[in-house]
């Protein structure tokens, strides 16, 4: 049987078999789940069994060294929350003439570059990049989106550091859409890396960025935090185009904005499913 660790929100639970797991995820109220005890052989075991009874949930992230596995639960909530960003981001690309360099990569399982045996592991909830550099089966994302209900704000951040370091810093950008169900508001935070610091002599910013890279000297930073309430939104999310794109724009290309009505109506359709009571 799965065994509960603690009575907290969202649950943690150890592993003993598949099918209690299975029973377990099919109880969990809220959008994650955290399992510890999952050891490389039964991370293969639960995912072979996950594509034969053609289940839904998502591996968040696993990691082989500690054994701990955690699952996104795909509800209405957490669906919206980024899907509905996602689906504006995308909507930016067409009217910009862009869609086309772009690939949507969705909830693809990614394997860290410099993972332990057995992998450690990664599925995002809304992933793309450019095309063709990022459209091989080995390719990572430049973006991320992340969403969480149930899951707290400190382990949406682990996600994202997951992302820079797992990648081997291939991606960069992650961002993060938080329902804090007190407040009633939603928290996008839109994460970056900059180097720790900048080399001795004279040098760009981009070299500068590109030695740190090389080094393993780069450290996570949130560019944006924007709080959206169901009536307001405190500012438009800007997404940089050569860190999307991995190049310079061209003469009618220009960073991707989501702008604050865009925004509002991302609010009203996450809303939109929530709760009555909500």
């Amino acid at each position: 049987m799965l065994t509960s660790v603690t009575s907290s929100d969202p649950p943690t639970v150890r592993f003993t078999n598949v099918q209690d797991l299975f029973d377990t995820i099919n109880c969990t109220i809220g959008d994650f789940l955290t399992v510890t005890n999952v050891s490389p052989s039964q991370f293969t075991e639960i995912d072979r069994e996950r594509e034969k009874r053609r289940r839904k949930f998502r591996f968040r992230r696993y990691d082989s060294k500690s054994q701990i596995l955690t699952i996104s639960i795909p509800t209405r909530i957490h669906e919206a929350l980024h899907l509905e960003l996602y689906m504006l981001y995308c909507s930016q690309l067409v009217r910009n003439g862009t869609e086309e360099s772009w690939i949507s990569t969705g909830r693809t399982t990614f394997q860290a570059e410099q993972g332990h045996p057995g992998g450690d592991s990664g599925e995002g909830d809304s992933t793309g990049g450019p095309w063709p550099e990022r459209g091989g089966a080995d390719k990572w994302p430049t973006l991320v989106v992340e969403s969480g209900y149930s899951q707290t704000l400190p382990e949406l951040r682990k996600d994202m550091r997951w992302w820079f370091q797992a990648s081997n810093h291939e991606v960069k950008i992650v961002i993060l859409a938080k329902f804090d169900d007190q407040q009633h508001h939603i928290l996008l935070e839109k994460w970056e890396e900059e180097a720790i610091s900048s080399p001795q002599g004279a040098i760009t910013r981009s070299r500068a960025a590109a030695m740190s890279q090389q080094n393993g000297l780069l450290n996570p930073v949130m560019r944006q935090s924007i709080t959206i309430t169901r009536d307001e939104t405190r500012g438009p999310l800007v997404l940089g185009f050569r860190l999307l794109f991995l190049r310079d724009p061209g003469p009618q290309e220009r960073d991707i904005v989501l702008s604050i009505q865009d925004l509002q109506l991302y609010a009203r359709r996450v809303w939109g499913v929530l709760p009555r009571s909500d």
